[in-house]
């Protein structure tokens, strides 16, 4: 069964990245809630999709330029006052219930791969006991490697944009899956088609995509019979899975 990921929390609910979102997707029945994580200034992995404050928040500047405390401070865009969380207070909350977790590890806000913030990442997992219970899913090849290395995980996947097939081709992508030694792949769900899907199969990989936020796109994901979709509506999502 394909199992479903709250995006964000579920970006289109709630807002994005906030304890409200994952609360809700927790509540709603999701079987995972994924998030994403950056360093702040003082070394503590926070929860935010973005390098940069601006859009999701009442501030603006790099997230890394503040500390845990002043980003904690901050209110998100339609979140009732909620600041930026802590990757911390996100763990606990998932830590009371059965559901899993995929943390993103982002580039640092230069772009370059983030080794530091994945250790850091792993330290709160094993604080919480929830190394088992979570994937790591990540863009840079290297960072996913390190993440496999570290083994534990429920699982570690590496993510790949449409562009990234044009650029290296279907052999490139496996091999790089190949090298890092991933157990799963994940693309957006607009590159996703049964030719994509049967070749990662083969190729003994669990396969995802995120993207799949309405009816349709949803249902052609369900049809492909995918591993694990990742989603901004998880209640629209499971009740079409529940069909």
């Amino acid at each position: 069964m394909t199992e479903i990921i709250a995006h964000r929390g579920g970006a289109i609910l709630w807002p994005e990245n906030s304890l409200q979102a994952f609360r809700g997707a927790i509540a709603a029945g999701a079987d995972a809630v994924e998030c994403d994580v950056h360093l702040s200034a003082d070394g503590e992995a926070m929860v935010m999709h973005d390098a940069t404050l601006d859009r999701t928040s009442n501030c603006r500047g790099a997230l890394a330029e503040r500390s845990a405390a002043e980003l904690a401070a901050l209110h998100l865009i339609g979140a009732g006052g909620e600041g930026v969380p802590r990757l911390s207070e996100l763990l606990e909350l998932v830590a009371t219930g059965h559901g899993g977790l995929q943390v993103e590890v982002k580039a640092d806000r230069n772009g370059r791969l983030d080794l530091p913030l994945l250790e850091k990442v792993l330290a709160a997992l094993d604080r919480t006991g929830l190394r088992p219970r979570t994937e790591i899913i990540v863009f840079e090849a290297e960072v996913a490697a390190a993440a496999v290395a570290a083994s534990g995980l429920r699982n570690v996947a590496w993510l790949f944009s449409p562009p990234m097939i044009r650029h290296i081709g279907l052999e490139g992508i496996l091999a790089t899956a190949r090298r890092t030694g991933v157990r799963m792949v994940e693309t957006h769900e607009a590159a996703m088609d049964a030719e994509l899907l049967g070749a990662f199969r083969g190729a003994g990989l669990r396969v995802g995509a995120w993207g799949a936020n309405h009816a349709p796109s949803i249902r052609r994901m369900l049809d492909l019979d995918l591993d694990a979709i990742a989603t901004d509506d998880p209640v629209l999502a499971l009740s079409l899975r529940a069909a």
